[in-house]
Order: C-alpha cells, then sequence, then structure tokens
C-alpha cells in the first residue's frame, strides 16, 4: 500500500467527479457561464480569509460531510492546481490571486520549522501565519508528490511573470525532493517523501514519480541545466518500470521494500496522468483501461471512479483528469466522449448533492472508497473546481 496526496485527516477525504446526459445539460447550464461560475468559487474560497495581498489559503472542501466536522484544511496540492488553473484564465484579477498564493507557496517553504526547504501536505487558513510567524501546519507530512506540485505550479508562475523568486522556490523544491527522496535500491525511483512524524516513507508511488518526472522536466527547460532532463528520466523510467504490458495498465508503486510491486489497488490518476506527462503512446492504452474498467454511475452522472476497489460512484476530479487527456489525445471518437464527460460534469455544477452552482463537487455521493483507505464525499472541492476548468480548455498542468 502507499500513501499519497490522497490522505486527509487519517482518512477523511472529499473527491470526485460527476457527468450527465449532454444536450439537456448543456441547455441549463452553457460552456462559458458554467467556467465563470467555477472561478468565481475559487475566488471566493481565496478571499474568504483574506483580500488583496494578504497571505491566506482557501480551504480545500466546504460543505456537506465537512461541515459537520468543521475541517477547513487547505492542501497544498489544491493550491497548486489553483494556481495553474488561474493563470490560465487570463485575466488580471485571476493572475493576482494565483501570484498571492505562490506568495504563500514561498513563505511556508521559507518558514517552516524544520527549514530544510520542504512543504506540508496541508496548512489551516485562520491564521495561516502564527504569532512567531510560523506557518499553522495541519498535515505535517512531506510527501513528495506534493513537493512535485508546488513546484510545477512555482514554474507556472515564472513562466507566466518572469519573476525569479518563483524558480528559485521550485528549484528549492526540487533539490529538496532530489537529497531526501531519490533510492537507487530496488527498482530505482523517489520515494514517498517523509511522514508527519518526519520518517522516511521508504514505498515509490508511480504518481509521485510522474510528477516529479514532469516537474524534473520543466526545470531542465526553464534552467537549461542539464542535470534535471536526466532525473526526470529517472523518475519516468521507474513510471515504465510500473507497466503491465499484458494489462495495458500502470501498478500503483511499490511496497515500503521498494521492490516488491502493490498490484491492489489500480488507481486511475496514474493511468491518466502517465499519458498527460509524457504523451507517450503506450499510456494511451492505460487511458482506454481506465475508460473500460473504471467507469462509474450514480445519481444520474456518468464518469470514472477512483480505483477498481469501488466504481459505484463518480470520483468527478479523475473525471476531468480524463477529459483532459482526451483532449490532448484527440483520437478516434475522443471528442464524443469529452461532450458526454464536461455535459455530466456541468450537470453536477447544478445538482449533485451539497452543489452550490460553481464549485464542482469530489464525489456523486458519500462513501466512494478509494483503497488507499480514504472515503470521498460530496462536498465542493477546490481541487475539483480546478482540474474543471483545466478539462474545459484542455489545459495539460504537467507542462509549459
Amino acid at each position: 500500500m502507499t500513501t499519497t496526496r490522497r490522505t486527509v485527516l487519517g482518512g477523511l477525504v472529499a473527491l470526485g467527479t460527476s457527468l450527465a446526459a449532454p444536450r439537456a445539460i448543456a441547455a441549463r447550464c452553457p460552456a462559458d457561464a458554467s467556467s465563470a461560475a467555477a472561478f468565481t468559487f475559487l475566488a471566493e474560497k481565496i478571499d474568504q480569509y483574506g483580500s488583496g495581498s494578504t497571505l491566506r489559503v482557501p480551504q480545500s472542501y466546504t460543505g456537506g460531510f465537512f461541515a459537520g466536522i468543521n475541517f477547513v484544511s487547505s492542501f497544498l496540492y489544491d493550491e497548486a492546481l489553483t494556481i495553474i488553473a488561474l493563470i490560465h484564465e487570463g485575466s488580471a484579477a485571476q493572475l493576482t490571486r494565483a501570484k498571492v498564493l505562490g506568495e504563500v507557496l514561498l513563505y511556508v517553504q521559507q518558514h517552516d520549522p524544520i527549514g530544510d526547504g520542504r512543504t506540508r501536505a496541508s496548512y489551516q487558513p485562520n491564521p495561516l501565519i502564527t504569532a512567531d510567524g510560523t506557518p499553522y501546519i495541519g498535515s505535517p507530512a512531506a510527501y513528495s508528490g506534493n513537493q512535485a506540485w508546488v513546484g510545477m505550479a512555482l514554474c507556472h508562475l515564472y513562466q507566466r511573470t518572469g519573476q525569479r523568486k518563483y524558480l528559485t522556490g521550485a528549484l528549492t523544491a526540487a533539490n529538496w525532493i532530489q537529497s531526501k527522496t531519490w533510492s537507487a535500491a530496488g527498482i530505482p525511483g523517489y520515494t514517498g517523501g517523509r511522514s508527519a512524524d518526519d520518517q522516511p516513507l521508504t514505498f515509490k508511488a508511480t504518481e509521485h514519480n510522474i510528477d516529479i518526472g514532469a516537474f524534473f522536466a520543466m526545470l531542465n527547460r526553464q534552467t537549461g541545466d542539464r542535470s534535471w532532463a536526466s532525473r526526470s528520466a529517472q523518475a519516468f523510467a521507474f513510471v515504465r518500470a510500473m507497466w503491465d504490458n499484458p494489462g495495458r495498465m500502470l501498478w500503483t508503486g511499490t511496497n515500503p521494500d521498494g521492490m516488491t510491486i502493490n498490484h491492489y489497488p489500480i488507481p486511475a490518476d496514474v493511468q491518466v496522468w502517465a499519458y498527460l506527462a509524457t504523451r507517450d503512446p503506450r499510456y494511451s492504452q492505460a487511458v482506454d483501461w481506465v475508460m473500460a474498467n473504471l467507469a462509474a454511475s450514480d445519481g444520474g452522472f456518468t464518469g470514472i471512479s477512483f480505483s477498481n476497489t469501488d466504481t459505484s460512484k463518480v470520483w468527478f476530479e479523475g473525471t476531468a483528469h480524463l477529459v483532459t487527456a482526451l483532449k490532448v489525445r484527440r483520437a478516434r471518437g475522443d471528442q464524443a466522449r469529452v461532450d458526454t464527460y464536461l455535459a455530466s460534469l456541468r450537470d453536477a455544477q447544478l445538482r449533485a448533492p451539497n452543489a452550490d452552482g460553481k464549485g464542482i463537487v469530489s464525489a456523486s455521493s458519500d462513501g466512494l472508497d478509494t483503497g488507499f483507505g480514504d472515503l470521498y464525499y460530496a462536498s465542493l472541492h477546490t481541487g475539483a473546481t480546478a482540474w474543471y476548468l483545466l478539462a474545459t480548455t484542455g489545459t495539460n498542468p504537467f507542462v509549459l
């Protein structure tokens, strides 16, 4: 089993997707209005605990199950996605919000109590900065994949603004990943990072190595330093080692020994992300595997689920991943699939449990079992909303 960015409050998570009949939905929620509403949701979440240049983080989940337990944590993975989505919206107002979140990434990196360049899985929004100037940490774990997402967001900001501080922050994250998580033992690759009590996580996750490979490729492009290209190749070599040729899919990674392959569960994200990060034709087959094996319908919504553990509910974020990959791939029949999935996501925006007409909830109904010890809920989610916006524009966050 591997622990990844999915872990929330010891197994309480909310992610999801939902879809439905395209023509009727499009009439109720045109694409432009739907996207505008989703951007409004992200802006409102960012400004919930401050305005202007005040450093602040948006809580990741709103309403439903999480309202009942007053869970307000902000996950840096969700913030990274939000930054990338806001950058690609194009307006000055949304770029300003993206830059504020970028400043947050730099602040928490520079003011971490351990002080070695890491960031943590989540932070608390009220107040983000404590009396002694350290950030209010929610989940203290430092997963390698999360560091890579922070780095990718900073690379996107550097690409858009040219401000060197973002590249400096990205390099800090990259050097932490390289020094703390590279392992040539077993199947060579990058390990999971550091646990909440700062112990090494020795499993190797396919997801993390996809993230790291894409991040290091960005750094190679932006710095011209070929060492990042070779390190990117090492991460992607681990991903290839997880390829199951007869099954045309990727395993989730290794057990803590770094060698024994973990064969269960099989998650959707690594299949789709491998294709997005590399555009390798072999991983196009993994995209097809997801549609054939993880299809889900629930409450009138249609999409994909999180893993082969539970396909009774739709995972909205994952369905947006799939839409993005199909837009990049553009194979025969992909446009019709995109139209159907996007129509159902827009329907979920309007009528999924706990919907507010703006954000996207995580799952089509409560209790989606990921197979990794987490349950996802029908709560509004900044990460799912950001992925929906990336999907609508066909923006691939793994490349600049």
